[in-house]
């Protein structure tokens, strides 16, 4: 049965380790793998967008919740992840830096029960590729809503670089959100 204190806890724990990266990864990966206990104890979501489950400067833990097919601009964290799906689907786009621009580098698609690491050069991009809300828990080597330096993200037309901008996301997530209701 999963609980969500236990999984903060042990988060905590694996961060305390030599190869926290690693030990995250192994832990999400051990969780997400019952998907149907994450979302039972989690339960449906309210709205389309992120929960801040844990933020402190060495860990950030969020519940994301995407909207049926919902596209996310390419952008970076400025520092490691781990994403664990335990409902729907995600697929991921990974981009390099060519130039001023971006160029596709290659792609991983995450179903029910499927955890990655994303290292911390990693740029990409996300969207649901299904009809129904897919559900992951991120979680962040660092604060992620306070990185260790600047965030960047590219518009998903032009791929021009700009800083990235947290109510920019908030807002996509509200218009994702509005789209699957209509």
């Amino acid at each position: 049965m999963f609980s969500l204190e236990r999984f903060v806890e042990a988060c905590r724990a694996a961060m305390r380790g030599s190869d926290s990266e690693r030990a995250v990864q192994a832990l999400v990966t051990e969780t997400v793998a019952d998907a149907g206990a994450v979302a039972t104890a989690l339960g449906e979501p309210k709205h389309a967008g992120f929960e801040v489950i844990v933020r402190e400067p060495d860990l950030t833990i969020l519940d994301f919740a995407w909207a049926p097919w919902m596209p996310f601009k390419p952008h970076d964290h400025a520092m490691w992840s781990v994403v664990g799906l335990y409902a729907g689907r995600e697929d991921n786009l990974f981009w390099r830096r060519k130039g001023d621009r971006l160029e596709a580098a290659g792609a991983r698609s995450l179903g029910a029960g499927d955890a990655t690491i994303l290292g911390r050069d990693v740029i990409h991009s996300v969207v649901n590729p299904v009809g129904k809300w897919s559900r992951a828990l991120h979680v962040y080597g660092g604060d992620f809503f306070e990185p260790p330096r600047p965030r960047s993200e590219w518009d998903p037309e032009t791929l021009a670089e700009r800083p990235w901008n947290i109510e920019h996301t908030r807002q996509l997530f509200i218009d994702a959100e509005a789209r699957s209701r209509v």
